[in-house]
């Protein structure tokens, strides 16, 4: 099996891709369209702001590439908030395969962003969260999230009820960041890698 990381330049490619290396698979980083659409699955990674990523995917000419992969393709933290329709951080309109929006979190006297370790509330019949118990902890760090709606594969509470993870078809993100999330990131990596 062939697993693309998309190069967008903003995200800490490293990291994901050493822990799909642990899992045993294969991976290849890069920006070549042709390498992409050519994948068994995608990974969209990205940190950093939503504009500035916009932005460089569409300097590298990769928003209709990613638009229109038929793969699963699985994003990471800023990369699952690009595969909405769009984002209060900076109102730019994102890529758009997810029927949702970002939106600045409101969570009163909490600190953002929310950074550190919170447990979530997987949807039970989601094989990305095959064998996730409820109250199973991942790592987060964000300040913008999307609300709980149709598309919502697990739910998170921090201040508010939010996604933590969503999906659409072939396109699905976690808002946490698995490569750093111990067990229950690598489990939920190799869900992505061998059932979606």
């Amino acid at each position: 099996m062939e697993l693309v990381i998309v190069d967008t330049g903003c995200a800490n490619i490293a990291s994901v891709r050493f822990a799909v290396e642990r899992l045993g698979c294969p991976v290849t980083v890069s920006d070549d369209p042709e390498v992409i659409k050519s994948a068994d699955k995608v990974i969209l990674p990205g940190v950093g702001s939503a504009p500035a990523a916009m932005q460089k995917i569409e300097t590298k000419g990769l928003i209709t590439v990613v638009r229109e992969l038929t793969q699963p393709t699985l994003g990471i933290c800023l990369g699952m908030q690009l595969m909405t329709r769009q984002s209060e951080e900076g109102h730019v309109a994102c890529l758009g395969m997810i029927a949702s929006e970002v939106k600045r979190m409101q969570v009163g006297n909490l600190r953002l962003p929310h950074m550190g370790w919170n447990t979530i509330t997987p949807n039970p019949d989601s094989p990305l969260f095959d064998g996730i118990k409820d109250g199973s902890y991942f790592y987060f760090v964000h300040s913008f999230a999307v609300s709980v709606c149709d598309y919502t594969l697990a739910r998170c509470d921090y201040g508010m009820p939010f996604s933590a993870s969503i999906g659409q078809g072939n396109f699905m993100g976690v808002q946490f960041h698995p490569e750093r999330s111990g067990e229950a990131g690598s489990r939920l990596l190799n869900n992505f890698i061998s059932q979606c």
